[in-house]
């Protein structure tokens, strides 16, 4: 549901096609039925630390969504803000277990995993230590995290991540999966379950809808 222009239009998501945490706002925003502006924020260009970015997100990171007069930046912080606002296809459980635990898996990508193989620190470890280094970096880490949510989400996951219902932790794990997957080569016979919500997400169209290679800004080969 995203367009490359729409000045009417009030949702605005500044993004970068490959970036796990845009992604996982943008299947946010497609499961909730959320019209938005895509704005693309090239990071290989350097584009997050212009100064109109930097205004929007101080730290220079993508996503940020702008809704009307409210500025929200973080994807965890976007995706309750959107929670709050837009009750449509609630993100979260009523169940307090599950919530916990849905938070949980979610912290679990987006402190324990992500930030350890984001753009930033990859280039850092290749240029002062190896290339062949950061893939084994990420692969370790990812498999750490992977680990973790194996075991966590055993005695909850039904069809997804915790029941038949897709909530916040299946919003960080599909995005976090793809990753894993394609671009890091992760073997995922270890981890049977995540294997299997795998291929359960490549099957919503909210979420194939918010593939990296869907986007306006995605490379066209």
């Amino acid at each position: 549901m995203a367009s490359e222009s729409g000045d009417d239009q009030q949702l605005k998501l500044y993004s970068y096609w490959r970036s796990s945490c845009s992604f996982r706002v943008r299947i946010a925003l497609n499961l909730k039925g959320l019209k938005y502006e895509y704005k693309a924020v090239n990071l290989l260009k350097g584009e997050q630390f212009s100064p109109e970015f930097t205004k929007l997100n101080p730290i220079g990171y993508v996503p940020v969504l702008v809704d009307g007069d409210i500025v929200v930046a973080d994807s965890f912080a976007i995706l309750i803000y959107l929670e709050d606002k837009y009750p449509q296809h609630p993100l979260l459980p009523q169940d307090l277990q599950k919530k916990a635990i849905n938070y949980q898996a979610a912290n679990i990508v987006s402190s324990s995993i992500q930030p350890l193989q984001n753009l930033a620190i990859l280039k850092y470890i290749e240029e002062k230590v190896s290339p062949e280094e950061k893939l084994e970096w990420a692969k370790v880490h990812i498999g750490k995290g992977f680990a973790a949510l194996e075991e966590l989400l055993n005695n909850y996951a039904g069809r997804y991540a915790t029941g038949d219902e897709v909530f916040l932790a299946d919003l960080f794990l599909a995005p976090q999966l793809y990753a894993a997957i394609g671009r890091f080569h992760v073997d995922m016979t270890q981890f049977p379950l995540l294997a299997r919500l795998h291929e359960a997400y490549s099957k919503i169209p909210e979420f194939l809808d918010a593939l990296p290679e869907n986007q306006p800004d995605a490379p066209s080969s």
